[in-house]
């Protein structure tokens, strides 16, 4: 599902500057679709409530609708990480640099890549900063599903909707 936005005439943005366009019913259809999709799944009817408020919400900005969107499955999945946005941290690099800094500002002393992005960064950079790149393959979490054989890499949507309250220790590999 997309959301979609306002980009014309207003070139580079930044991710927190990104304004929603409200044109057309892409709200009610994106509900719609879920629906559609998993009316019937186990704990699909403890969520609706929550995606009903969700686009029925008329955000100004993307970044209001994903941090409600997070902050939901991180309660659900009870994920207790706590959540810095960039943003906050005064820094205005890019790339490997951003990436740097950001692990400079937080104390850092390893940086996890997964490794297909491993090919994107500076190794050396990193060394120079005193920083080891650490690559990780996500596993892959099997969980039973609405429909037939397994489908992976979803959403955590699908997660929630079919295992509810399971979804954690799925994560986790319990």
């Amino acid at each position: 599902m997309t959301v979609p936005v306002k980009k014309k005439g207003l070139g580079f943005q930044k991710i927190d500057a990104v304004r929603i366009c409200h044109d057309g019913r892409w709200p009610k259809k994106h509900l719609e679709s879920l629906k559609n999709a998993y009316s019937r799944a186990p704990y699909f009817k403890v969520h609706i409530g929550f995606l009903e408020a969700l686009w029925s919400t008329k955000f100004e900005k993307l970044i209001d609708l994903n941090h409600r969107a997070i902050r939901y499955l991180m309660q659900q999945l009870k994920i207790e990480t706590k959540v810095i946005l960039s943003s906050e941290l005064g820094i205005r690099s890019t790339g490997d640099k951003l990436l740097i800094e950001i692990c400079g500002k937080m104390g850092a002393s390893r940086f996890l890549t997964q490794s297909a992005a491993q090919k994107y960064l500076d190794a050396d950079r990193f060394a120079d900063a005193g920083i080891r790149l650490t690559q990780f393959k996500q596993p892959l979490l099997i969980y039973p599903q609405l429909w037939g054989s397994f489908i992976p890499n979803l959403s955590a949507l699908d997660l929630i909707f079919n295992c509810g309250p399971k979804g954690h220790d799925i994560m986790i590999g319990d």
